[in-house]
């Protein structure tokens, strides 16, 4: 970033995250986001994601300043000297998910994921799931709450509350991760190449129907999920140096 940085602050609903915004434009004035050169994004993680998609084929960064909960892909907010730390930023590049889900209708979803797809029972059974990588059958059963592909920056989200693995950022590692299994009980999940691709169907839908999920935005009825990276889109997101990603990893995993 350069000193002549042009911001366009956008903002959740939430009270906190509103006061910021009229605080900062208050200071430092706001920019459309279609003149902008760089966005401030004002929330918690899942607005942040939120900016992301939204802007998503601009080529902007983004920099975020928590004002929600956890804001693992925040920074920390404050008042004083943001161009300096615009400036001084440092960028982490995202390539995120693809999904491309089959329903029962006969319609084709697809959308993408910047943290996890996720495949998960949307009834009272426990779902039933097949798992190809690559076209080859690795799991012709899997009894579970649900399984999900999770890209390092989203396995300290709901992979990491699924008890699946931490990944380093640019490891170009997929974590595939079940999601309360009961059968088989010792399977632990895979660790895929990012150039993988995941296929999981859903066995008997009828009875046991599931639900599929790219960063929260959900799809009902799916007959089968396919998984992959898409390196054609491209997050940039910009952090405090000292803090960026590949920190936020390695502290997690010493927490």
């Amino acid at each position: 970033m350069d000193d002549r940085t042009v911001i366009a602050f956008v903002a959740s609903d939430a009270d906190v995250a509103q006061t910021a915004l009229a605080d900062l434009t208050a200071r430092y004035g706001q920019t459309r986001v279609e003149d902008a050169s760089v966005i401030v994004a004002l929330g918690g993680d899942g607005f942040m994601l939120d900016t992301l998609h939204g802007t998503q084929g601009r080529g902007l960064p983004v920099y975020g300043m928590n004002c929600g909960t956890v804001g693992f892909l925040m920074n920390e907010y404050a008042l004083d000297n943001l161009p300096a730390r615009l400036v001084a930023a440092e960028e982490e590049v995202l390539n995120p998910l693809r999904m491309t889900a089959d329903c029962a209708d006969g319609t084709t979803r697809e959308a993408l994921a910047i943290n996890e797809v996720s495949l998960l029972r949307a009834g009272p059974q426990a779902a039933r799931l097949r798992i190809s990588v690559d076209g080859k059958l690795r799991l012709s059963e899997l009894a579970c709450d649900g399984a999900l592909v999770a890209t390092p920056a989203g396995s300290t989200a709901y992979n990491y509350s699924a008890h699946g693995p931490i990944l380093p950022i640019g490891s170009d590692v997929l974590a595939l991760t079940a999601v309360a299994a009961f059968r088989p009980r010792r399977w632990q999940g895979a660790l895929l190449r990012k150039s993988s691709t995941v296929r999981i169907k859903v066995l008997n839908p009828e009875k046991r129907p599931c639900m599929a999920e790219a960063d929260a935005r959900s799809v009902g009825n799916v007959l089968s999920v396919e998984v992959r990276s898409e390196p054609g889109v491209s997050h940039r997101i910009l952090f405090d140096p000292g803090h960026g990603l590949e920190e936020r990893l390695l502290r997690e995993q010493f927490a």
